[in-house]
């Protein structure tokens, strides 16, 4: 049965798949605007810092005002309304929430939040791809231990190329390299949110009023949100992560099955621009692709017939998927979890990690301003290179103090910073590295 068909018995039954929402900021949003219109899906509370900001997302998005005024969990359930709070626990413990949506976009907070849900039994979508990659192996298996369900979310990038590279897999296809586009030069490394909006070719007066954060889409530019998803999916697919940083090659299209021929399993990001800054034609910026090979000549004849885009050789293919509709499409993971138990993408092991990398000579004393600062971009990097280097994870490179000079272009380590041992991402990432480095020794 289809996820629109369960869905809609679930509506019929008159008990729909009951969600908790952490964060009404646009990824939130945009799964609000659909979740309203979507029979068998019931957002039973949504956690805020600020309730009138919530109020404000779901005005904007179209929401009616009595459909929000439920004065708990428990209310919101019993009249099918939504329960507007600034207490995220209040809704891990409400026994009839079954989902729990964590989109606040903090590395610290979604890692508190999906270990809270889980140990209320309730499936996680994470949205929260910086807490994925600072410590999602750990939370999924937690999950799986306690018989619930971790997923990446549905309609972002990483949860997109894992989906296309099972897809492949299943009918039996080696992938040579998957990934995603994007906009990218090598100076965007060295952006922070004082340089950002001439990158994007705003100024900051139209960047304010569109409610833009120069330090979320300074993340996006530097390199470091590509860094992240490139973990994200090395992590859930088995696809090797690159052994210095990602190498974002221009590629339009039609050139993905000659630019990675051969390529071994990899994952990586390609340009939609050429290093002189000129558009790459046919580009790839909101989409997300798989290149594959086809092993015999029967197979690669096959190729031919029907059309399908290869390398001049007709041994490797490429398929592609334009666009990603972020939140608009994140009720295919929570239905995925509630009805079938399963998730769309999640971390099998911990394969590739995110260094903080010094954008500038840092100086001791400075304390790190963290992921789309102006300080340290986010470079992927293998699990076993991270943990020799004693790389710090771009996760952890936020408030934190050096205790000596960092020089441009270096990996920051955790010798190099004063870190709070006692704070509970930071201890949950010392297990996660703890429980890899005797399997990777064993190697």
């Amino acid at each position: 049965m289809n996820l629109h068909a369960m869905l809609r018995r679930r509506a019929a039954e008159g008990r729909p798949v009951t969600v908790g929402v952490i964060g009404a900021g646009k990824f939130g949003s945009m799964f609000l605007a659909m979740a309203i219109r979507t029979p068998g899906i019931h957002v039973a509370g949504i956690a805020d810092l600020s309730i009138p900001r919530a109020r404000e997302a779901l005005a904007r998005v179209g929401w009616p005002a009595g459909q929000y005024a439920a004065a708990s969990p428990d209310a919101a359930l019993a009249a099918g309304t939504t329960h507007l709070t600034e207490d995220a626990m209040a809704l891990m413990a409400e026994p009839r929430i079954e989902v729990i949506i964590e989109c606040t976009g903090h590395p610290a907070a979604g890692i508190r939040h999906a270990l809270a849900a889980i140990d209320h039994g309730k499936h996680v979508v994470m949205v929260n791809v910086e807490a994925d990659v600072l410590a999602g192996p750990l939370l999924a298996a937690r999950a799986r231990a306690a018989g619930v369900v971790y997923s990446l979310a549905y309609g972002d990038q990483p949860a997109l190329v894992c989906e296309l590279v099972d897809t492949i897999r299943a009918m039996g296809l080696p992938i040579t390299a998957a990934g995603k586009g994007t906009k990218y030069l090598p100076v965007f490394h060295e952006s922070t949110p004082e340089t950002v909006w001439g990158h994007y070719g705003l100024t900051e007066e139209q960047a304010r009023l569109g409610g833009m954060n120069p330090q979320m889409f300074n993340s996006f530019l530097d390199g470091t949100k590509s860094g992240i998803e490139m973990a994200a999916i090395a992590n859930a697919t088995g696809l090797a992560p690159p052994h210095d940083g990602l190498l974002f090659p221009p590629c339009a299209t039609h050139d993905l099955p000659r630019v990675f021929a051969g390529a071994g399993g990899v994952v990586e990001v390609i340009s939609s621009l050429e290093r002189d800054g000129r558009q790459v034609v046919g580009d790839l910026r909101w989409g997300v692709y798989a290149v594959f090979e086809g092993e015999t000549d029967y197979i690669r004849r096959c190729f031919s017939e029907y059309g399908v885009h290869t390398d001049p050789s007709g041994r490797f293919a490429a398929l592609w998927r334009p666009y990603h509709l972020i939140g608009l499409e994140l009720g295919v993971s929570v239905a995925s979890a509630a009805l079938r138990r399963e998730p769309t993408g999640a971390p099998e092991a911990w394969r590739a990690d995110v260094a903080a990398t010094a954008k500038r000579d840092l100086a001791a004393g400075e304390v790190l301003d963290g992921e789309g600062g102006a300080m340290v971009w986010g470079k992927c990097l293998p699990a076993e290179r991270s943990l020799a280097l004693g790389a710090l994870p771009i996760g952890l490179a936020h408030g934190v103090r050096l205790l000596r000079p960092v020089a441009h272009g270096a990996t920051v380590g955790w010798a190099d910073v004063a870190v709070d041992e006692a704070s509970e991402a930071v201890r949950i990432r010392r297990a996660m590295e703890a429980e890899a480095a005797p399997a990777r020794a064993a190697e």
